[in-house]
Parts: C-alpha cells; sequence; structure tokens
C-alpha cells in the first residue's frame, strides 16, 4: 500500500526521473538514503516500470502527430494476433489501445509529414486482411501533453 510519501516520490520522479537521491529526498523532506531506499522499493514493488526521456518531436522530424481508428473485418485470434505483430513494427505508431465501440482500436501515431502518415496508412495498414476500415485525424494543436499519473 503507498502511503503520502510514497505518492510524493511517484509523483517527483515522474516529473523529473533524472533527480538524484539527493535532489528528492529535499523535494519530499527526507534524507537521501531514505529517499534512495523508498524509490528503490518502489522501483523492485513495480510501481515504477521503467524511465524514459521525453522528446521534442519536431527536432527530431516528426511534425504530423495523428489518432487512427482501425475497424477488423474480422475478429479471429489468428488475425488479430497478426494485425498486433504488424502494429508492433511500426515505429510510427507509439501507442495502442482496444476499444469498445465502432473501432477495435485506436493507434497513436507520429509522423515526418503527412506523405508518411499516408503511407503508414494505404501501404502497410489498409493491405492487412484483416483490416476494414481506417479512420484518422491528425492533431492540430496539442493542449495538454502527458503530464504523468495522478498519484
Amino acid at each position: 500500500m503507498l502511503d503520502q510519501i510514497d505518492a510524493k516520490i511517484l509523483a517527483a520522479i515522474q516529473d523529473n526521473a533524472m533527480l538524484t537521491a539527493q535532489e528528492l529526498g529535499e523535494r519530499i523532506n527526507l534524507s537521501a538514503s531514505q529517499a534512495a531506499r523508498r524509490r528503490a522499493r518502489l522501483e523492485s514493488e513495480g510501481y515504477v516500470t521503467g524511465h524514459s526521456a521525453r522528446l521534442d518531436p519536431a527536432r527530431i522530424g516528426l511534425t504530423v502527430q495523428a489518432f487512427v481508428q482501425v475497424q477488423m473485418s474480422t475478429h479471429t485470434p489468428e488475425r488479430a494476433k497478426g494485425f498486433e505483430r504488424l502494429l508492433q513494427a511500426q515505429p510510427e505508431v507509439i501507442s495502442v489501445w482496444t476499444l469498445t465501440g465502432e473501432a477495435d482500436y485506436l493507434l497513436h501515431v507520429w509522423c515526418a509529414d503527412l506523405a508518411a502518415l499516408n503511407q503508414l496508412i494505404h501501404d502497410r495498414l489498409l493491405p492487412d486482411p484483416a483490416v476494414a476500415r481506417v479512420q484518422s485525424q491528425i492533431v492540430m494543436n496539442q493542449l495538454k501533453s502527458f503530464t504523468g499519473l495522478p498519484v
């Protein structure tokens, strides 16, 4: 069970995973060694599943962000697994969710430009035999980016 200090640690490292034990301890009013021990425990117990850096998409040449809804023509386990393997192989697809409703999958994608998005949809997704329909929404402006989970 998480206590308030654990929640503060998780919030702090979600904001900046590079915090040293000293910096983390200062933020939450613990000694560096106590902060380090608690952080290590949270990591070993699976509350923290990894560390990553947030990159600036424009700086690395990605200018088009889109959400792509995919409706399947068939729902056999073999076809679904094949489609999911296809998605895993697409570097532009950064997140995938299965959904209730009309669309079966929602893909979050980042592409270099509209031509790259078009190629992803028409040359790689639509030819898959399990895909019936693809609908994309291009992001015009991102008002809030992922800032972490509420702890």
